[in-house]
């Protein structure tokens, strides 16, 4: 599906900006194989690994871009965000390291882990509850009445401009590839990476995988506009979002080849399948797509594939259950 370009939307010299900005911040996280993967789906499979990325996911990528622009006046004042987990985690440590104030609105049911790393970065956590309270409303309000800069988790041009810079890292080190499998929650890491390979390897057909119980995604897309559903039950915590973003949505819609969907229980096979097969602890948000490739019914028989694996922070005692289950 296309659409007119918007010259609101970022480009592709936004994110490679956003490598020059994240360079000896970010990690330039590893590309790993897997002869087993490859067997598996017949096909060369190259795996980004965001969950070595720091705070563990390519959250970190897009919050530092994002602060990094900040006026002398806005880093006074500091930053306010709202987030299921990693996103907080990402503002708070890139608040820490550039020495400004961090306050992050996240759900009371977010797992431990994320919770515990936030407020292990300095930054004031403000719970709510995500299936009662309206956040992004929330936030507004907090944000304003203490003067401090809102960086929403996706729709936002700074943010997903460095989350693209995952797959230009990717494409850089790999050469073209044939299909691409991102995953989706509210579309920030999807349009940036899309923005990335229309750039790097034009003909590169680029899908979005969200949970089946969570497919605003690819409602929208089928729609040709923003729907908006109830907030999804789903182990994938980090793409338990409503709706996509704006910009998010203007990006995907234009330059997305489709938006696929798995389950948890395909979700808790890409999680053991990482763990026992290539030695990974990956979040079940970051299994996504690799569920997408192996379950969504693409053929990619014989091609080069990129797979995004999201992040890694998962708490350990909810991870063994599900491995073991």
């Amino acid at each position: 599906m296309t659409t007119t370009p918007s010259p609101l939307l970022p480009t592709y010299d936004d994110v490679a900006n956003a490598a020059q900005r994240i360079e000896g911040h970010a990690h330039r996280t590893p590309v790993l194989r897997s002869r087993t993967a490859d067997a598996l789906l017949g096909a060369q499979l190259f795996f980004k690994c965001e969950n070595y990325q720091r705070m563990g996911a390519f959250k970190f990528r897009g919050a530092f871009n994002a602060l990094s622009r900040f006026s002398p006046e806005q880093r006074k004042r500091g930053v306010l965000a709202f987030s299921s987990g990693n996103h907080a985690q990402a503002i708070a440590l890139s608040a820490r390291v550039l020495e400004m104030p961090a306050v992050i609105v996240m759900p009371q049911d977010a797992p431990a882990a994320k919770l515990a790393a936030t407020r292990g970065y300095g930054a004031e956590v403000v719970t709510y509850d995500r299936f009662a309270e309206d956040r992004e409303a929330l936030s507004r309000r907090i944000a304003d009445e203490r003067g401090m800069t809102l960086i929403p988790p996706y729709d936002h041009a700074d943010v997903l401009s460095g989350q693209g810079t995952s797959a230009k890292e990717l494409i850089e080190e790999t050469g073209p590839l044939d299909a691409l499998f991102v995953c989706l929650g509210g579309g920030g890491l999807l349009s940036g990476c899309a923005l990335a390979t229309r750039a790097l390897s034009p003909e590169c057909r680029i899908y979005g995988v969200e949970p089946e119980a969570g497919n605003d995604g690819q409602q929208s897309l089928r729609a040709g506009h923003i729907v908006t559903i109830p907030t999804p039950r789903t182990i994938a915590d980090g793409a338990q979002t409503q709706h996509l973003g704006h910009l998010t949505f203007g990006i995907i819609r234009r330059d997305v080849t489709d938006i696929l969907t798995a389950t948890d229980d395909q979700l808790i096979e890409s999680m053991r399948f990482y763990a026992e097969r290539m030695k990974m602890i990956v979040e079940p948000t970051g299994c996504l797509s690799l569920a997408g490739a192996r379950h969504g019914g693409i053929d990619i028989k014989g091609a080069r594939v990129g797979v995004i694996i999201s992040g890694g922070n998962v708490d350990l005692a909810q991870f063994a259950r599900f491995v073991a289950s």
